[in-house]
């Protein structure tokens, strides 16, 4: 087979397009484009985390919010500087999702997913009730990363921010790192009896999604200027995962692409009140019935076709199954 080049060039085409959006909008769009790149770090991240190594979380937002209070509360309460608050909060989001990739070493499945659900709502408790810290739910108000009131600065600063998260989560699974996520992925019994670390490799890939969240929320926190709990409920973890399906949530730039377009789709919607939330839950199991992979690698012409007949089964003799599967293991 012919080896693929790790620079695909046509990946130019929507770099210099979005570097050259900004002029082109009005201050609406333009801080609509702006927040959907803080969607799309969140989904990428936890389409790695889930996607890539199979630990389904419900408690991405939480660490979003970790990041963004963090960065807040240093900025308000210490006067640092915003940069140094940001980076101060993607650690403190990388400690805290070691310390949760940790708990849940023995967790799989529903048991995981309730774990970090609870873990997000006990989180957002804690933003409400510490009303002297983190001003409950009237918010707490932060300064902004820029003086000023354009986004264009914002909309640059998120997609820099962007392109650096998705470039070092794609080297990570370019990486052994990635191949041993992707057999964590799989079958998590039979990659501890191939001599993997699962426990090391499960809290790395935790910390790892978690520090990007807490940048994602870093930037979103001094973006819009202010922060609440509201940060932390289902409805945002719901959407971010929804993204990341409608995308494709074994491909980074396939979640990417479906935050972006979910989040534009939803705010054209706007007006049709409730019913975009039916919009997108069509979409949703569209995409689940004809494009499991999602949209973005049916585009690329890699995932499953739209199909709206019945597939055929046929059978298969005994003989050419095994001769399929002697052909596969001399692969390489």
């Amino acid at each position: 087979m012919p080896r693929r080049s790790p620079v695909q060039i046509w990946w130019l085409v929507p770099i210099v397009a979005a570097l050259a959006l900004p002029p082109l909008l009005n201050s609406y769009w333009l801080h609509v484009i702006s927040v959907s790149w803080y969607y799309a770090i969140l989904a990428a991240s936890w389409a790695l985390l889930a996607g890539y190594a199979g630990q389904f979380s419900f408690g991405h937002m939480a660490f979003a919010a970790i990041g963004g209070y963090a960065s807040g509360l240093l900025a308000v309460d210490l006067r640092v500087p915003v940069p140094l608050g940001i980076l101060c909060g993607f650690v403190a989001a990388g400690i805290v999702g070691a310390a949760i990739g940790w708990l849940c070493l023995r967790m799989r499945g529903p048991y995981l997913s309730l774990f970090t659900l609870a873990f997000a709502l006990i989180f957002q408790l804690i933003l409400i009730a510490e009303y002297q810290f983190t001003r409950g739910s009237l918010g707490l108000s932060v300064p902004g990363l820029f003086a000023g009131r354009s986004d264009t600065p914002y909309y640059y600063t998120g997609f820099i921010l962007l392109l650096v998260s998705l470039s070092a989560m794609i080297f990570l699974l370019r990486s052994r790192v990635g191949i041993f996520l992707r057999a964590l992925r799989e079958d998590e019994d039979a990659a501890e009896a191939c001599g993997i670390d699962t426990s090391l490799y499960k809290i790395l890939v935790f910390a790892i999604t978690s520090a990007v969240a807490g940048l994602a929320g870093g930037f979103y926190g001094h973006f819009v200027g202010i922060l609440t709990p509201n940060l932390v409920t289902i409805p945002e973890m719901g959407l971010v995962v929804a993204m990341a399906v409608v995308g494709g949530v074994e491909s980074l730039s396939g979640a990417v692409v479906g935050a972006v377009f979910v989040y534009v789709l939803s705010e054209v919607l706007r007006d049709t009140g409730q019913m975009r939330f039916v919009v997108l839950g069509l979409l949703i199991m569209l995409t689940q019935r004809y494009a499991q992979n999602g949209l973005w690698t049916l585009a690329l012409g890699r995932g499953s076709r739209l199909s709206w007949r019945k597939p055929v089964t046929r059978a298969v003799e005994p003989e050419a199954a095994a001769t399929a599967v002697e052909r596969e293991t001399n692969v390489g």
